[in-house]
């Protein structure tokens, strides 16, 4: 099975605000399994419009993925975080066929 993810991209603009959301958002995650694989950190726009922070979380599965961001626990953090930031989160399935080439 597939994992799935989170990819969000996030411009925060009252970073005393949103960081009542970062303080609580680990127990909700950890409840769910995910697990972050980029939180922030130097990156470049090669492409497109940048935000000012990206983070990608990882899921066993879509299911899983699908079930955090609707949860009562995550939709009270996503209340808490929205007057502080702007952005996109995005879900989705992975990929674990054949990889092109191979």
């Amino acid at each position: 099975m597939a994992k799935a993810y989170w990819i969000a991209r996030i411009d925060v603009h009252n970073m005393d605000g949103y960081k009542d959301y970062v303080a609580q958002n680990g127990a909700v995650f950890a409840a769910f399994g995910a697990k972050f694989l980029v939180r922030g950190g130097q990156h470049e726009a090669a492409e497109g419009t940048a935000r000012s922070r990206n983070v990608v979380l990882e899921f066993k599965d879509y299911a899983t993925a699908q079930a955090c961001y609707h949860s009562p626990e995550y939709q009270r953090l996503v209340a808490m975080r929205a007057p502080h930031s702007d952005g996109e989160l995005v879900i989705i399935e992975g990929y674990d066929g054949a990889q092109p080439g191979a």
